[in-house]
């Protein structure tokens, strides 16, 4: 009989016993708690709504002072941008005199513009007048500071002996002071950067930030002000707010909690061994007791033909060994798991050669004697594995990187034995490749083991090696 069917026939037991019993009954009707816990959900949900819209409401004003002020940071992040970058070029050409520097200076004051679009771009918000006039300020001595930034870059062109005809017509028409006239070149770079790097400069630069700064503490004033106005009726909105979800909340506990005792815990148990997969305990009514016995004996049968089939499913039918499939399930247990461990791959030397000199049937027993050999020779908490052919893998976990000698010497003591078989079996020899890792099975231990196995075998083969460097070439990358 199918379990659900089971369930089903103890669900209506119980609900005939219910019927058959209803007068002694004494308790809470889940009716009526019903109707009673969605009038007043109804009316928590009617003032959440209403509290929402107010919250909605306050939040646009906030939004919207916010927005003010973030839009001012902004543009006088931009102001300030375009300053400093004419700033940086007109240092620049006169350190190093290279002309693209004064292309580049009158590209931001002819085309760019990004001081007076800043400017522009606050006129389409609500800006205070007073705190639009800082702005303003500081672009005014930006554009002062202009002409003895245009001064220093014809004082170092004519330094320079550069052509004149090259550069802007502003420069072209700025005029020397006659003391500056008869300058020698030297002089006038000298005086061009004692312009530009000067205290002079620095304390105009300095005016310029000033003034930007308070136009920014300004705007955060305002902001401020405009905050507070919609603050108290916003956290009185809130307060109510988390007083509804609270009773909300409250209710929906109160429910959940009628229905565990009134409906769930009876079958509570039996749901929990079924999900833990656990035999169920004989307690409890005739219709309990019949469907643990029920289940058990499904259980049984059914963990019986589980564990054959996974056993099939999961080693290899020759040697006994865990299969590829089951190798790969290893490979993900401890990557999830990062335990310290060693990985070895394994290859049957010139196998194609035994069994196309001996035939398959001495191929067979060469594996299987191959895979004896690795079972008896590693810990029952390792995992040996056929992984191919004549491929072999065993999973080492819990060593340490010490450990490889010894692993290196078992793996010396089966090649002397394969080599020296006395059971009448041709002898072969292992090309084995190891690698260690602290961090369970990383992304590239396998192909590190792998190269450990090709070294092995251009040198000869019969013999076991170890990638030596996993574990600091991934610290370096890390």
């Amino acid at each position: 009989m199918p379990l659900y069917y089971c369930l089903e026939n103890d669900i209506e037991g119980a609900e005939n016993m219910s019927e058959n019993g209803k007068d002694k009954i004494r308790g809470i009707r889940i009716r009526t708690v019903s109707y009673t816990m969605i009038f007043l959900s109804i009316v928590l949900y009617l003032v959440l709504l209403y509290a929402t819209r107010q919250v909605s409401n306050e939040y646009e004003v906030v939004v919207a002072a916010t927005d003010d002020y973030i839009m001012c940071d902004a543009q006088a992040a931009q102001l300030a941008q375009g300053s400093n970058y004419l700033t940086e070029q007109i240092q620049l050409y006169v350190v190093t005199a290279k002309p693209e520097y004064v292309h580049n200076y009158f590209e931001e004051v002819n085309v760019a513009k990004r001081r007076e679009h800043a400017l522009k771009e606050l006129e389409q918000y609500n800006v205070h007048p007073e705190t639009h006039r800082f702005l303003e300020e500081a672009l005014a001595r930006s554009n002062q500071l202009m002409e003895r930034e245009i001064y220093a870059i014809k004082l170092t062109a004519l330094a320079q002996g550069a052509d004149l005809q090259e550069f802007s017509e502003t420069v072209q028409k700025t005029v020397l002071k006659r003391e500056d006239e008869n300058l020698t070149p030297e002089e006038m770079q000298e005086k061009a950067r004692q312009m530009i790097f000067g205290i002079g400069y620095q304390e105009a630069k300095a005016l310029i930030m000033s003034s930007i700064d308070y136009f920014v503490n300004d705007a955060v004033s305002n902001t401020y002000k405009n905050q507070q106005s919609s603050f108290s009726t916003l956290n009185e909105t809130i307060i109510w707010s988390k007083v509804c979800l609270s009773i909300l909340f409250l209710l929906n506990l109160i429910t959940f909690a009628m229905i565990i005792l009134l409906i769930i815990k009876p079958l509570q148990l039996y749901i929990n061994c079924i999900k833990d997969e656990k035999r169920l305990e004989i307690i409890g009514s005739y219709e309990f007791k019949y469907l643990a016995l029920t289940y058990n004996d499904i259980y049984e049968v059914k963990a019986s033909h589980e564990a054959m089939l996974r056993r099939k499913a999961e080693h290899d039918a020759l040697t006994g060994l865990i299969n590829r499939g089951a190798f790969e399930q290893m490979k993900q247990l401890f990557t999830a798991n990062p335990v310290p461990l060693i990985l070895l791959v394994i290859d049957v030397d010139k196998f194609k050669f035994i069994n196309d000199g001996f035939g398959h049937e001495v191929g067979d027993r060469i594996l299987k004697k191959v895979a004896d050999a690795l079972k008896n020779s590693f810990r029952s908490g390792d995992y040996p594995a056929r992984i191919g052919g004549d491929e072999f893998a065993v999973i080492v976990i819990d060593v340490n990187e010490s450990e490889k000698d010894v692993i290196q010497r078992k793996m010396e003591k089966i090649n002397r034995m394969l080599m020296n078989p006395a059971d009448g079996l041709p002898p072969v020899s292992l090309s084995v490749g190891g690698a260690f890792s602290k961090r369970g099975f990383v992304d590239d231990l396998y192909a590190c083991a792998d190269r450990a196995l090709y070294a092995v075998k251009e040198n000869g083969r019969c013999g076991c090696r170890f990638y030596e460097d996993l574990d600091e070439r991934k610290n370096t990358a890390q």
